[in-house]
């Protein structure tokens, strides 16, 4: 079945249940590779008049590198039966093997952002902010002691959503 761009009105779930329960891949290409990590942190809303995703990407993550030299990435969610693939994809890193070919997935692009044809749902984001979190601006201590015991505090990213594709 092919994706067919919709209005972001249209989406078919929450960003609660998009992201905290069924997951995603954040996806990127540089230099004609194509990497792609599973998320379960982030968001959707409206920032500074636009309809907008947030994302956290740790600093040892291979993605983040594809991240930070593009303009424009994907988030991609996935039925039910993806979810042993989207655990293995955040699990393995694509410095160490070629993991979206060992997860049987298909690259496709749109407006040059890779994502998979498996996907049921595909926004195309463009990046508009991206900042490094810090220790000091936590104001509860408990969050870096049990989501940062080794200080690798996530950048988060701003991304417009120019784009929704579902099948």
């Amino acid at each position: 079945m092919e994706l067919k761009e919709i209005q972001t009105s249209q989406l078919h779930s929450d960003a609660f249940t998009m992201i905290g329960k069924e997951w995603m891949l954040v996806s990127a290409e540089r230099d004609g590779i194509v990497n792609t990590m599973t998320a379960s942190w982030g968001g959707m809303g409206i920032l500074w008049n636009k309809k907008v995703a947030f994302v956290f990407l740790r600093p040892q993550r291979y993605t983040k590198e594809f991240i930070d030299q593009k303009d424009c990435f994907t988030l991609s969610f996935y039925d039910e039966e993806y979810r042993k693939t989207l655990s293995y994809l955040g699990t393995v890193s694509g410095r160490d093997e070629q993991k979206i070919e060992k997860a049987g997935l298909h690259t496709a692009f749109i407006n040059d952002a890779p994502y998979f044809t498996e996907a049921n749902t595909v926004l195309v984001c463009r990046k508009l902010y991206a900042q490094e979190m810090r220790e000091d601006c936590f104001l509860d201590a408990a969050l870096i002691e049990k989501n940062y015991p080794q200080k690798d505090y996530h950048t988060m990213y701003v991304a417009e959503i120019e784009h929704v594709y579902q099948k």
